[in-house]
């Protein structure tokens, strides 16, 4: 009797269909390894949104909003300046490294003073005078 084979398996197509839909996934896998090393996302992180280049959307490593950043640099400039006064500089030094770092406070004298200390201010003083 002739061998014949069995009708109730998959057909070529579907075996070959089957394999490379394997094989895409096994790519998509190691792909997505090479990423982590690079990247370091936690898997918490990306069932919350997270991606390369993208925060969470919830969670400790989510993005702040923009009030929350500024309160944030505020108590972070408050601590670099206990730091510094703890260290023993000079409120000069302090807020020399302050202006450097765009910490302290900016008073409206500062920023006029900045303005008329511009170039364009300085030639036209220098024709007038």
């Amino acid at each position: 009797m002739p061998s014949v084979r069995n009708p109730n398996g998959p057909s070529k197509n579907r075996l070959i269909a089957k394999k490379a839909a394997l094989r895409k996934l096994r790519q998509k896998e190691s792909a997505q390894g090479k990423m982590e090393k690079i990247h370091k996302i936690t898997r918490d992180d990306q069932n919350r949104g997270a991606r390369p280049g993208l925060l969470p959307n919830s969670g400790p490593k989510k993005a702040l909003g923009k009030k929350a950043q500024r309160k944030l640099e505020k108590k972070m400039g408050y601590a670099i300046r206990r730091k510094m006064e703890k260290e023993g500089l000079s409120k000069m030094e302090v807020e020399k490294v302050e202006e450097m770092m765009g910490i302290g406070k900016t008073s409206k004298k500062s920023a006029e003073t900045k303005a008329e200390e511009t170039p364009a201010t300085k030639e036209v003083e220098m024709d007038f005078s």
